[in-house]
């Protein structure tokens, strides 16, 4: 080791601690200040709203969602459309027995693959959007079939659309874990954006790069759908999701985030197998490329896996910036979760945020997966192919809208 070496190790952890405590404090201001769904007054008039669910072999979480959607307590009207998309278990069977002959409840199925330049979760959202547009809904709601929603959750949801003004509404949803696995990576979907953005700010705001949405749970107004071609705009994306808001923004509309915590959750995945293909179907187009995948990961190292290693390897000043680093890493995964779960962080949590060098080691090497998948034409999701291009949405938008 060279004379400058320590020098050149200190000066880095100390950038790593100073972005970390950045992070805090981001994360403890929507610990604060997160926008929350609130239970609403089910006496009051509302849209009338379709809601949309996409089920490719979800045998055993289908029922469960339409079994939330028939108890809501919403005061207007509600129709449910589910889509068998080609599943190959008894997914179909298993939507029509839970429907149970409700009225508003369609189940209908199809067999055939998504169109050439159509990711399958794409093509079934614009299936199902064409089938729930034309009885003109006011508004129009895509939930994938492992999410649980609370009674309240669609009237809730609605007032918050209608109250903020939005053309998309984003409950996020309490992310749910039980394999180690599941608790290493998935609390980082939501400290990945509480640590990086304010979201008060981020609401407020158009620009696209401050867009935030989650596909398990879209709201959107049926109207600011139309208007962007729907699904069409982000027909290729691997995260069509985060694609649509910003969609939308680049046609000056607004999108909104919002907690979603006591009224929509989510269990994504069951074990490691399942979150490897989950993740690495999408991770590699979350950077812009090799140059932003490298600038990414090196700075996942400076920030989240060098101060904890110059904490317990360091000496001197070097050893105290990496304590320092770690704890405002571990206190911004401790304000994440309370942002996430409504103020219930607990032990878990706690044991959860300690544990995130391991975390952030997992999560590059994830990324470093998809990136290798991508390459030699490898990603699939749910024994589907995936295509390899993302569309450019903005551009595709424009096209649509002249």
């Amino acid at each position: 080791m060279t004379a400058a070496s320590p020098r050149i190790l200190h000066r880095l952890t100390a950038a790593g601690a100073a972005l970390a405590g950045l992070s805090a404090a981001m994360s403890i201001g929507n610990a604060l200040f997160m926008p929350r769904l609130r239970r609403m007054d089910i006496s009051k008039p509302h849209d009338r709203v379709v809601v949309c669910i996409p089920a490719r072999d979800e045998e055993s979480t289908v029922p469960l969602l339409i079994a939330d959607l028939r108890a809501q307590t919403y005061a207007g009207e509600l129709r449910i459309i589910v889509l068998d998309d080609g599943s190959g278990d008894g997914t179909l069977a298993a939507a029509r027995r839970a429907a149970d002959g409700d009225p508003r409840i369609t189940v209908v199925s199809t067999c055939d693959p998504p169109s050439p330049g159509w990711t399958g979760k794409a093509a079934a959202c614009r299936t199902l959007a064409d089938i729930g547009l034309e009885d003109q809904p006011d508004v129009i709601v895509f939930v994938d079939a492992d999410v649980r929603l609370s009674p309240g959750a669609v009237a809730a949801s609605v007032a918050a659309l209608r109250g903020r003004e939005a053309a998309l509404l984003c409950p996020w949803p309490e992310q749910k874990s039980g394999s180690v696995a599941e608790h290493l990576v998935q609390p980082l979907l939501a400290f990945s954006w509480m640590s990086t953005l304010l979201v008060p700010l981020a609401n407020r705001s158009l620009r696209q790069s401050l867009s935030v949405a989650c596909g398990q749970f879209l709201m959107f107004d049926a109207g600011a759908y139309r208007e962007i071609g729907g699904h069409e705009s982000v027909a290729s994306s691997a995260t069509e999701d985060l694609d649509i808001a910003r969609a939308l923004r680049s046609h000056g509309k607004r999108t909104v985030l919002v907690s979603g915590a006591g009224f929509v959750s989510c269990r994504m995945y069951r074990d490691w197998p399942q979150l490897r293909e989950g993740y690495t179907r999408w991770l590699w187009s979350s950077f812009g490329g090799r140059m932003g995948t490298a600038v990414a990961l090196a700075g996942v190292s400076i920030v989240y896996l060098l101060p904890p290693a110059a904490a317990v390897l360091g000496t001197g000043s070097t050893r105290r910036l990496g304590t320092a680093g770690y704890l405002a890493a571990v206190t911004a995964r401790l304000c994440s979760a309370q942002s996430e779960s409504a103020g219930r962080a607990n032990l878990a949590d706690l044991a959860r945020a300690c544990a995130h060098p391991i975390s952030a080691a997992l999560f590059a090497t994830l990324v470093l997966d998809s990136r290798r998948r991508f390459a030699r034409n490898e990603l699939s999701w749910k024994s589907r192919p995936l295509n390899a291009p993302t569309t450019d949405v903005a551009t595709r938008a424009s096209t649509m809208k002249k």
